[in-house]
């Protein structure tokens, strides 16, 4: 069953009418938000919403979706995170070296603009203005953040009840973009458990509950710098659900108020494969030459767990080829 649910812009009254025409028409009992934008406004409208809504209360929400609030919280927890202050006039002039211009947040009641813009890395603050200006126009705040050159990694559990349950970790060899874009390939490793403390004590201070997975980034230190938290349905999933079945099954289960099963860690070595994005890559860096590349790309891929496409399940990824080919058609965009 299909349902059409207007993004949650300007009043989000055509947001919620379609959330609640969607969950009458199909009786659902569990409402899922499934980028940023969707999981703030869930959270902040659950009382309007006749389902249950299992992101954490607005203002941890908030908190975690707000990158200078993360860092600050960051710092209390003992964990590392990049440099991160809003983009004043004063920082931009006082800035040196390289630097990173976000959006401070994805969402915000009343917005009318894109859900996002993308993170840019720059060489300076002066060649960063056009994009800080960008985000402004856009009715956004900028922030800037000091680059960290590392690996990309995550820890993804259910926060429940003050402790991080079915717990799993990855690496990721190949980003696409690079050098701040998603997993084009990952792999899972074991548990670092002083990393699990300091997130629990994060995740506790930020009032936190449900799935959440905290990207890190590895720098020259060696120490793990958080760069962002998620809390919805992220890109990577379908690893976890393949290095121990059950993430998404547990969550859903949990707020419904049935009692948390007890999952083991997600097993090592697992692979994960975005495979369009990884040729992608393949074709920008050319690792030994395209050919060699490719070759690689394709060998990781056969043994890989993919974001969308599954052969017991093929509807996804073919309704996503379609919309994909659609989109190329004159007058599409």
């Amino acid at each position: 069953m299909h349902h059409f649910v207007p993004k949650p812009r300007g009043d989000d009254s055509a947001f919620l009418h379609g959330v609640q025409a969607a969950i009458e028409e199909g009786s659902y009992e569990i409402v899922f938000g499934g980028g940023d934008d969707w999981m703030a406004a869930l959270s902040a409208y659950k009382d309007q919403i006749p389902a249950v809504v299992p992101h954490p209360d607005k203002s941890a929400v908030h908190a975690g979706l707000d990158k200078v609030t993360l860092a600050e919280a960051s710092a209390v927890a003992g964990l590392a995170a990049p440099y991160t202050v809003a983009a004043t006039r004063e920082e931009l002039a006082n800035w040196h070296g390289p630097v990173v211009v976000k959006c401070r947040a994805h969402w915000s009641q009343g917005q009318t603009r894109p859900h996002r813009i993308d993170a840019r890395l720059f060489a300076d603050s002066a060649s960063a203005q056009s994009q800080v200006e960008r985000i402004l126009d856009a009715g956004a705040e900028p922030i800037l953040q000091r680059p960290v050159n590392g690996g990309l990694s995550a820890l993804i559990g259910i926060f429940h009840e003050g402790r991080l349950r079915a717990r799993v970790q990855q690496v990721s060899p190949r980003l696409f973009p690079t050098p701040y874009g998603a997993s084009s390939r990952a792999v899972t490793v074991p548990v670092d458990e002083e990393l699990v403390a300091r997130s629990e004590d994060l995740l506790r201070d930020l009032g936190w509950s449900g799935l959440v997975e905290l990207q890190f980034l590895t720098g020259d230190d060696g120490a793990p710098h958080l760069t962002d938290l998620n809390g919805r349905f992220y890109g990577s999933m379908a690893l976890a659900e393949k290095a121990r079945p059950g993430l998404v099954d547990a969550w859903a289960r949990t707020e419904l108020g049935e009692p948390m099963p007890n999952l083991s860690d997600g097993r090592p070595g697992v692979r994960y494969s975005w495979f369009a994005g990884d040729l992608r890559r393949a074709n920008r860096e050319r690792r030994g030459g395209l050919a060699s590349d490719v070759v690689d790309t394709l060998r990781w891929g056969m043994r890989a767990r993919h974001s969308v496409w599954d052969p017991k399940d093929p509807a996804p990824a073919g309704y996503l080829v379609t919309q994909r080919l659609q989109s190329l058609l004159p007058g599409r965009s």
